[in-house]
């Protein structure tokens, strides 16, 4: 049998195994798994290297409308771009709907903004913002069956929460539909009144940020989002957890019988509140909600990835420049820490730090490694088997690791928009040497091979 590229003398890691196999490729699907093949148009020698499906991040945001005078620092060609070079070959993207227009209309321009642009393929959320009759009960059904199986609701940040009723309205058409609610988990009121406090003593600075949102107020609005779930009778998952309190309340739940996924991100095994307390206005760039706890909510969100609490391993990548005027330090941000844009990117060091801090150190094994960082996304989200694993018929999306490569993280060496990283100076060991699209190779050594366009759009399945 004749392949158009054979990779060879690696190790395949899937979420389950871990063996020695040549991988065939041919029409940009994995067509053989053998232990020697020879002949191919391409041969990758795959010698020391793992070669493991490629890294599925289901929770980035690019190109997103931030507020007055707010740019993001990623369009989906930087943000697709810098996910590529971090060893990931999707993205799922929030479409933000915004108040007073539809979601139709809202995809309509996001999709504007992505068409042509995008190394690597993407998939959309859908935030829901506006839950109308016309929203839910007909918009909704449609777009589902249109392959927009998962939708976004917030119970933060006043323009984009949902009341309660709201909520179960929006779980309830979803349940209907057949369609994956995400929930972002603070609650508004506790944080606004804790504003409150802050600005009559004066106390503005970016460390008052993490302060105005503390885990309790996490806490409550995940035990409320896991209630009112419970209520409708729908699956839900809850992003971005930061603490124990939260993994508590998700873990009881599942214990009573709800389907609820966990997710939480590198900022909350690596970052702390004290990182908001740098000097000047540097604690800016660690701003993002639910901010970054303690050592203690450190250890208990690794402790959610052994156990199972937590499913998914995302970036969050919500990236902002920090030197900007239309970034973390414009003129209101510089004043006051309410008004400092909200997120840290992170799409390309996600995989290098899970790898590095997770695997490399012992902490949870290759193949829990693969599973949280490609397979259990493309599982939950309806993209698996074409996404996810390395198996006949699967996509040849395929990342070649080398385990032993070690790198200091600095900005100059990565390639997202933003002007720093929040993990700078942080050593890894362990980095992806090539990121393979389909069959083609997107990043080999450092250096794009691949080309602006080549990414495309993933219709979805129900779960």
């Amino acid at each position: 049998m004749y392949f158009d590229t054979i990779i060879k003398n690696g190790t395949v890691v899937t979420a389950c195994d871990t063996f020695q196999s040549d991988v065939g490729i041919r029409g940009g699907k994995i067509a053989a798994l053998a232990a020697s093949l020879d002949s191919a148009d391409e041969i990758i020698d795959a010698s020391g290297l793992y070669v493991m499906p490629g890294g599925i991040d289901s929770h980035v945001h690019l190109a997103q409308p931030s507020g007055d005078g707010i740019v993001m620092a990623d369009d989906f060609a930087s943000g697709t771009l810098s996910a590529a070079f971090g060893g990931n070959t999707t993205v799922l993207t929030f479409c933000m709907q915004e108040r007073g227009t539809t979601l139709r209309e809202s995809l309509k321009a996001y999709h504007a903004k992505a068409e042509g642009e995008c190394y690597i393929d993407v998939s959309f959320h859908l935030v829901v913002t506006d839950p109308t009759s016309y929203v839910l009960g007909q918009e909704l059904p449609a777009l589902v069956e249109d392959g927009y199986t998962s939708i976004k609701v917030f119970m933060t940040y006043e323009n984009l929460r949902l009341r309660d009723d709201q909520i179960l309205d929006t779980l309830d058409s979803a349940r209907q539909s057949g369609a994956l609610v995400m929930v972002h988990c603070e609650n508004e009121d506790a944080i606004r009144y804790l504003i409150g406090k802050h600005e009559r003593n004066g106390e503005l600075a970016p460390k008052f940020h993490a302060l105005s949102r503390p885990a309790a107020a996490e806490r409550e609005a995940t035990h409320r989002a896991l209630s009112l779930a419970e209520i409708v009778g729908t699956p839900i998952v809850i992003v971005h957890v930061s603490n124990r309190q939260a993994m508590e309340e998700i873990e009881r739940a599942r214990k009573r019988g709800s389907k609820v996924a966990g997710e939480t991100c590198p900022q909350y095994l690596l970052l702390t509140a004290d990182d908001l307390d740098a000097a000047e206005l540097e604690g800016a760039k660690f701003v993002c909600s639910p901010p970054p706890r303690d050592k203690e909510s450190q250890e208990a969100c690794w402790e959610g990835l052994q156990s199972g609490t937590f499913e998914l391993f995302s970036s969050d990548h919500c990236p902002f420049r920090y030197d900007d005027d239309s970034g973390k330090l414009n003129e209101k941000g510089k004043r006051h820490f309410r008004w400092i844009p909200n997120g840290i990117p992170g799409v390309e060091t996600r995989l290098p730090i899970l790898f590095s801090e997770g695997v490399s150190k012992g902490r949870i094994d290759i193949n829990r490694f693969v599973a949280l960082s490609s397979t259990n996304h493309a599982k939950q989200y309806g993209l698996y088997p074409q996404k996810g694993t390395i198996a006949i018929g699967s996509d040849a999306d395929i990342t070649l690791w080398d385990p032993h490569k070690q790198v200091t993280i600095t900005n100059d060496i990565l390639h997202h928009g933003a002007d720093y990283t929040p993990y700078h100076g942080l050593e890894v060991v362990g980095w992806p040497v090539l990121t393979m699209l389909r069959g083609r190779s997107i990043i080999r050594e450092g250096a794009v091979q691949g080309t602006l366009g080549q990414g495309q759009y993933l219709r979805r399945t129900r779960i």
